[in-house]
């Protein structure tokens, strides 16, 4: 597959953060499999079509890996979610066998009892909200609240001490760069060693965290190496607050963009609550990219032959609002039923943290308005500035009044 110069290249110019870019629906039209070039300039095929995204989630010859890494297309300079990881001839043996290690970490009843806890640090995140807020000028809900939640959430669960959080922020900030070449794959080898030191302070005072767990599986499997442990915990310390962290930013903006959906949420958050977090997980889509893998086989695939070595995107957004699926599809219902989105993955590749997630969100938004009925955004949606520097995406402030 070679990139040429008409196929259209991402990221795609997109109108605000709560719309995905107007090229999906065009490209869809054309067919839910087309050809695309990546913000790395490589080739690759874009899929927006709900179904084949989840037929690439469960077909074993799609994968993380690549018969021949070193001639695999790049999604971005990004150092992580944006190349090839793990060995082509191992990688699906790998990939259940981490998340048998994992599992136990995030067991219902681990995730059960955090929840108190994320309600306190909400509450504290509120407190400091009212904190910052000075006369008639606004408060940046996201230094406040939609940074530092998820951030308090993953420290607890992993057994990172909180007080390094400036560390991994500037690290997670500097690894999920599309802009800085080498200095992306320098922070991700910062980060892998930073918690490398931190495995090795857990294996002298083990506790009830992540990073104890997985120290303590070392013992029965002695090809978990501290590599293995340091890359798997940073690589769950980014996924744990990046993410979430932008879904409760695009969150509150859905919801102080349509003051009827504030009201109705803020008169009975306990009902809707649910509703709203699912459909805000269908419609967020803040980087505008999606998820890579790679084809082992060739495959046909929407009516396409994706050859052996091929690059996919799974446009998860685009999946999200497939009118074939989702009927209004960019309407934001919170009664929609079913609301099968695919922002978690599907099958064997959906995200082992998915019930953290919501557990956060349902936090968040269960009482964020108990706590501050008049909620305004203090901008228009479409002056806040997307982070297309960045794979994840989002925005950079929220700003807000009450």
């Amino acid at each position: 597959m070679t990139a040429t110069t008409d196929t259209p290249r991402l990221p795609f110019d997109r109108p605000n953060v709560l719309e995905i870019a107007p090229l999906f629906e065009v490209l869809r039209r054309r067919g839910p499999v087309v050809a695309v070039t990546t913000p790395a300039g490589d080739p690759a095929w874009l899929v927006t079509g709900f179904e084949q995204v989840r037929d690439v989630f469960t077909d074993p010859r799609f994968g993380r890996s690549h018969p021949a890494p070193e001639e695999a297309s790049a999604l971005s300079d990004a150092a992580i979610l944006s190349r090839p990881q793990g060995d082509h001839e191992t990688e699906h043996a790998e990939h259940a066998r981490m998340r048998r290690l994992l599992v136990p970490a995030f067991s219902a009843n681990r995730i059960r009892r955090l929840a108190g806890h994320v309600q306190e640090f909400a509450d504290g995140c509120f407190d400091a909200m009212e904190r910052a807020r000075h006369r008639d000028e606004p408060v940046d809900l996201h230094e406040h609240l939609s940074f530092p939640l998820p951030v308090l959430v993953i420290c607890e669960l992993l057994g990172v001490p909180y007080e390094d959080r400036d560390t991994f922020r500037v690290l997670s900030e500097r690894m999920g760069r599309m802009d800085i070449g080498d200095g992306a794959d320098a922070a991700l080898d910062e980060f892998a060693g930073y918690m490398s030191r931190l495995a090795a302070a857990k294996r002298r005072e083990p506790g009830q965290d992540v990073v104890s767990d997985l120290v303590r599986a070392q013992a029965d499997d002695p090809s978990f190496g501290d590599d293995d442990v340091a890359r798997l915990a940073a690589g769950l310390l980014f996924a744990g607050h990046e993410t979430t962290s932008n879904r409760i930013d695009l969150g509150v903006l859905y919801l102080l963009t349509d003051l009827a959906r504030r009201d109705a949420l803020a008169a009975d958050p306990e009902g809707r609550v649910h509703g709203v977090v699912e459909e805000i997980l269908r419609l967020a889509a803040p980087s505008g990219l999606g998820v890579l893998r790679y084809a082992h086989d060739d495959v046909e695939l929407g009516g396409v032959t994706v050859a052996r070595g091929d690059a996919v995107i799974l446009a998860l957004g685009a999946a999200n609002r497939d009118p074939a699926v989702f009927p209004a599809a960019e309407t934001f219902d919170p009664e929609r039923k079913p609301n099968s989105h695919v922002s978690f993955a599907y099958g064997g590749w959906f995200c082992i943290g998915a019930s953290l997630a919501r557990t956060e969100l349902r936090v968040v938004f269960g009482s964020l308005l108990r706590r501050f009925p008049g909620l305004r955004l203090a901008a228009r949606v479409d002056e806040l500035r997307i982070r297309t520097n960045r794979v994840t995406g989002g925005v950079d402030r929220v700003p807000v009044l009450w």
